[in-house]
């Protein structure tokens, strides 16, 4: 790779011979054999034999006589030195390493090209008439590269360092610890094809992920966070990069936290480490996990996403929250907090039994009951994973009432805690308390319009309501129980649901 990267000039067994040196100086120190440890080294040799140094050309005797019997074939080796040095990489990558495309764009990011597409497509055009698939070297049977120890250099250097450092330290007059350095690791775009489709396999993507410059303060920015929201140093994972909605942002990531970086200002979270639950990025803007198919919006329509992010789709209700946009066979909504959950809904005719239902997406009229509910929950601050609401009664309230529907909502969080919650929705909400979502039953007291005071409950499909408490003769119909109060409202009543 390093030799067919390499500009056109000069005699292939020196461009060979420099290919080689390139690609043996990257190999120094602990060989790091994971799939980002290769991706970096990759990254160096490339940007190496993009701008090769005069430097290389200086003792190269070693490398000369370590030359494999046989050379790459000349045609194929003139016929890309005519090309644009980065249209160059590209081909090769794509011609002769056989990565695919969405690799190679992010390959070239690497090397600091700002809009890669256009590269690619130049690459894609170009007609080599000479086999497209290169004859490899057997590492085996290439020759050792015999050069003097280094050891007596790499001696003096770190003495040097030390003593440099020393005389930094002593010279500052500065009382008081510098603050921790973080670095910036960012997973290749295949990884996840590999392995397990956790977090941890998120690729860096946006079109500022090559960036140093803004990635340095970035981490910079993080590592110097005060109160305890600091990740300290050492490593974190790089999720995205870019221009989201026009201004830069970093969303870096370490355990279940996550640090979003818009200059000047910096936000941590528990974000939790569900692998699927897109991450807020603001301004109704969700970054997706790499698998996961194009967003629709709830009408059906394609929705844009670049590098993952999708387009603004803020929810369609007065505080914001929300149905959001539908991703494969699920609706995702946003609650509050740093990730979009999963909405679900049951009518009230659903009567639970056997496995579990697999989330689908919600019909229009779903849809418009979350819309609803949306603004009834309580925003929540913790990261919220999934939500259902299970209308579990609809009908007419009595004497006179408004038509009605008492809803059992079920909240579940990343750090797998749940809560569930029940209100009557009519012409007013009634909070009505906890509720059981595998048994949705509740009560409430309730004011008819003509004044007079009523105790309701109800309970879900093949279960009827019952009360215990200071209550008169009740009446029951279409799961509804109605009864008047003994001595007056809001006395304690007990609510239970037997089978019917």
């Amino acid at each position: 790779m390093a030799y067919f990267v390499l500009p056109g000039r000069g005699k292939r067994v020196y461009r060979l011979a420099v290919a080689r040196r390139i690609v043996d100086a990257t190999a120094r120190g602990p060989r790091d054999r994971t799939a980002p440890g290769l991706a970096r080294r990759r990254t160096r040799v490339l940007r190496r034999a993009l701008r090769p140094s005069r430097r290389l050309q200086i003792g190269l005797g070693p490398w000369l006589r370590a030359l494999p019997a046989r050379l790459p074939d000349p045609a194929l080796t003139a016929a890309l030195a005519e090309l644009d040095p980065y249209v160059r990489v590209a081909y090769v990558l794509l011609r002769i390493e056989g990565l695919p495309k969405y690799a190679v764009r992010d390959q070239l990011r690497e090397l600091r090209v700002r809009d890669p597409w256009p590269v690619i497509d130049a690459a894609c055009a170009v007609s080599i008439p000479v086999p497209h698939r290169a004859e490899r070297f057997d590492p085996a049977h290439l020759r050792p590269v015999r050069t003097r120890s280094v050891l007596p250099l790499v001696t003096a250097a770190a003495l040097t360092t030390a003593l440099v450092g020393v005389l930094i330290h002593t010279g500052s007059g500065r009382p008081g610890a510098a603050a921790p350095s973080l670095r910036l690791n960012a997973v290749p775009p295949s990884a996840w094809t590999r392995g397990p489709r956790t977090l941890d396999a998120w690729p860096a993507r946006g079109d500022l992920a090559a960036d140093r410059a803004f990635l340095d303060r970035a981490a910079a920015a993080w590592a110097a966070a005060k109160g305890g929201r600091s990740p300290g140093g050492g490593t974190a994972q790089l999720l995205y990069a870019g221009h989201a909605g026009g201004a830069p942002l970093a969303l870096m990531r370490r355990g279940d936290r996550v640090a979003r970086y818009a200059p000047p200002g910096l936000d941590v979270v528990t974000a939790g480490t569900d692998a699927s639950a897109p991450i807020a990025l603001g301004g109704g803007r969700y970054l997706l996990a790499p698998w996961e198919p194009a967003p629709r919006t709830l009408a059906g329509a394609a929705l844009p996403a670049r590098d993952g992010v999708v387009a603004p789709a803020p929810a369609g209700t007065p505080c914001g929250r929300g149905p959001l946009f539908h991703l494969g066979d699920r609706t995702l909504g946003y609650l509050g907090g740093p990730r979009a959950a999963v909405l679900t809904y049951h009518s009230p005719g659903y009567a639970p039994g056997g496995a579990p239902a697999a989330p689908a997406r919600l019909g229009p009229g779903a849809v418009r009951t979350w819309n609803r509910l949306g603004c009834l929950e309580p925003p929540r601050s913790r990261p919220v994973t999934d939500a259902m609401a299970w209308e579990f009664w609809s009908g007419t309230l009595p004497h006179g009432g408004a038509p009605a529907s008492w809803f059992c909502t079920r909240t579940a969080y990343a750090d797998g805690g749940r809560a569930g919650a029940s209100m009557l929705v009519a012409d007013r909400t009634h909070d009505t308390g906890p509720c059981d979502a595998r048994r949705p039953v509740s009560g409430t007291w309730w004011q008819s319009p003509s004044g007079r005071w009523y105790f309701l409950a109800a309970a879900a499909s093949g279960l009827v309501p019952r009360v215990r408490g200071a209550l008169g003769p009740a009446t029951t119909d279409h799961r509804l129980l109605v009864a008047r109060p003994e001595r007056g409202p809001n006395v304690p009543v007990a609510v239970t649901a037997a089978p019917r």
